[in-house]
C-alpha cells in the first residue's frame, strides 16, 4: 500500500493543510488497521485506542501524583523525566504521548503475537495504564495467546483497582478497553 498516495489524497481533501504529528500518527494507525499489519515495528495504535487513552488519562500540564502515587504529567506520562513541580506545554504532552506509545506498541507486538487491530489497540491502551510487565504476566495475555479471546476480554474487568481500592474510572476504562478488544 502506497502511504504517500493516501497522505497526498487526504492532504488535498484538506486544502493542502499540513498534518500535525498526531494527525500523521492517526492516519498511519488507520492505514495499519485497515491492512492489519502484524510485523514488529510497524503496528500503531488505532484512532479509537488513542482516543481511549486521551479520554481516560486526561491532559494535565502540571505534574501530579496519580491514584497509584506515581508522578505523572501530560497524558499519563510517567518515568524519571517526570518531576513534581514540572510544567509542560500541550505540544510537549503530545510528544511525550507519542514517545510513550512507541514503547508500548513495540512491547505489545513482542508479547501478544497475532491480533486484530482492535485487540492491538486495546492491549496497548491497557499496557499504557498498567505497564508491560503487568500485561506480560497477566491471565488476560495468557488467554489471548491461547486464542480464548472472549476469556481475554473478560479479564480486563479484573484490573480496576489502585492498590486494594476499586476505582470507578478504572472500571469504566476497562469496559471500554474490553469493548475495543472485542472489535468495538
Amino acid at each position: 500500500m502506497n502511504r504517500k498516495l493516501i497522505f497526498a489524497a487526504v492532504r488535498k481533501m484538506r486544502g493542502n493543510k499540513p498534518f500535525s504529528d498526531v494527525e500523521v500518527r492517526e492516519l498511519d494507525a488507520a492505514i495499519d488497521g485497515a491492512i492489519a499489519l502484524v510485523a514488529p515495528g510497524v503496528r500503531r495504535i488505532g484512532p479509537k485506542g488513542l482516543a481511549l487513552i486521551k479520554r481516560f488519562e486526561g491532559l494535565r500540564l502540571n505534574a501530579y501524583k496519580c491514584p497509584a502515587d506515581v508522578a505523572t504529567i501530560g497524558y499519563g506520562s510517567t518515568g524519571p523525566h517526570v518531576r513534581m513541580g514540572m510544567t509542560i506545554t500541550e505540544a510537549e504532552a503530545e510528544k511525550l504521548l507519542l514517545d510513550d506509545l512507541d514503547r508500548f506498541e513495540r512491547g505489545v507486538v513482542n508479547l501478544a503475537g497475532t491480533m486484530t487491530a482492535g485487540q492491538f489497540s486495546a492491549l496497548v491502551a491497557f499496557a499504557f495504564n498498567v505497564g508491560l510487565g503487568a500485561l506480560g504476566t497477566s491471565t488476560l495475555l495468557k488467554k489471548h495467546l491461547a486464542g480464548d479471546y472472549d476469556g481475554a476480554a473478560d479479564q480486563f474487568a479484573r484490573w480496576n483497582r489502585a492498590g486494594p481500592k476499586v476505582l470507578a474510572g478504572l472500571t469504566t476504562r476497562r469496559a471500554a478497553e474490553a469493548n475495543l478488544y472485542r472489535g468495538g
